[in-house]
Formats: C-alpha cells, sequence, structure tokens
C-alpha cells in the first residue's frame, strides 16, 4: 500500500490501481470549485481528484465518482471513509446512464490519453478501449446542469480533437492551461474546462511547471 500526503487529507492506494500522479496534481488544482457544488468524477481510480477538490474550500462538496474497476472504486470508498468526507462511489460503466441528468455543478476527469488506433501501449487505464473521448464528453454533458462545468486534462498533441469534443457535445471551451517539466521543455499536459450551454470565448491561461 501506498501512501501520499494530500494535507489535510491521505491518499492510499494498492498495487494495481493507478497512482497518483502530475497530471491528476495539476487537474485538482485548475477546475473551478465553490463551497457546496456538487462534484463528480468519471473513472475516479483512487478518488485523488475527490481529495484535491474537498481540500480547496471551506464549506461541504457533494462528492460522487464513476469507477469501472472494482478494486479501484472500493480504494476510492476508503480513502473518502478514512479523510472523514461523505460521498458515493459507483462501480460500473460511466457510459451508462448510472446517476441522474443534470445533477451536478462540476464533472471533472483524467481520462484516457490514447485512441485504441494509435499504436500506443498505455495499458487499459490510459487507452479509449472502454471509454471514448466523445463518449466521455458526451456523459459529462447529460450530468452536467445548464452553466455547469467540465474540467479535464489531455495530451497537448490532442488539443484540437478535446475542443471540438467538448464544442460537439454543447460544452463550450472556456478555460484552457498548457503544463510542462520545466520552461525549457514543450508543454506534456493539457488542462481545459468548458461551459455547459456556454457563450463562445476561450481564455488562454498562463502556462505552468510542475
Amino acid at each position: 500500500m501506498r501512501t501520499e500526503p494530500l494535507t489535510p487529507y491521505t491518499l492510499s492506494w494498492p498495487d494495481g490501481v493507478f497512482p497518483l500522479g502530475g497530471d491528476t496534481l495539476a487537474l485538482g488544482e485548475f477546475a473551478a470549485i465553490k463551497p457546496r457544488w456538487r462534484v463528480c468524477d468519471l473513472g475516479t481510480g483512487s478518488g485523488a481528484l475527490l481529495l484535491l477538490l474537498a481540500r480547496r474550500v471551506e464549506g461541504t462538496l457533494s462528492l460522487t465518482g464513476v469507477e469501472l474497476d472494482a478494486r479501484s472504486a472500493q480504494t476510492a470508498r476508503d480513502n473518502l471513509a478514512a479523510n472523514g468526507l461523505d460521498g458515493e462511489i459507483l462501480t460500473g460503466d460511466l457510459r451508462e446512464n448510472l446517476l441522474p441528468a443534470g445533477a451536478f455543478d462540476l464533472v471533472i476527469s483524467n481520462p484516457p490519453y490514447f485512441p485504441v488506433d494509435s499504436g500506443k501501449s498505455a495499458g487499459p487505464a490510459r487507452s479509449e478501449e472502454f471509454c471514448s473521448l466523445d463518449e466521455l464528453c458526451a456523459t459529462a454533458a447529460r450530468l452536467l446542469k445548464n452553466g455547469g462545468r467540465f474540467a479535464l486534462c489531455h495530451r497537448p498533441e490532442r488539443l484540437v480533437d478535446v475542443l471540438c469534443a467538448l464544442r460537439a457535445r454543447d460544452l463550450e471551451p472556456k478555460r484552457l492551461k498548457l503544463v510542462s517539466h520545466s520552461p525549457a521543455h514543450p508543454p506534456s499536459l493539457l488542462l481545459v474546462e468548458g461551459g455547459k450551454q456556454g457563450k463562445p470565448g476561450l481564455k488562454v491561461e498562463l502556462p505552468a511547471n510542475f
């Protein structure tokens, strides 16, 4: 079992559960969040994003996660309980109607990065075999209330794919940020936030390093 402090919380995960990485940390800081928001993490894994969001607000959040892998889903439940946080983690396919439409203020996801025909192999957690980018955006759009936000991270080379998938599902891209390992390196991470039924107008934020 590995542990990582996410002050004031602690994240734990066993072997076989997707580990905490810099992309998750960056997304957890990037996504807009307000007290009492209803949050849903699609593909929640260990529940790391739910902890990262909860630590940023003083008011109580309504926390929900969806995870296909049963062991990861149980890990997320255990992490919420161990940190004294209430929440619901559903085990199942996020493409199915597991949750009511229009129920959330924020949907967040660290999704698979590689299409199945890309020729790249990064394990099932990073392949779109079980959920394509379009399917992810469709689910987020269904779950969000009008004016709600969808925040996700992805690879910079798929910037066009991400923006087109968001707009096709009426999730207008509103914020964009590129992240690199240092100023001397090209961006290695893309952070995007779309607003359901939002008006056109994209804010490109200053790049960051991690």
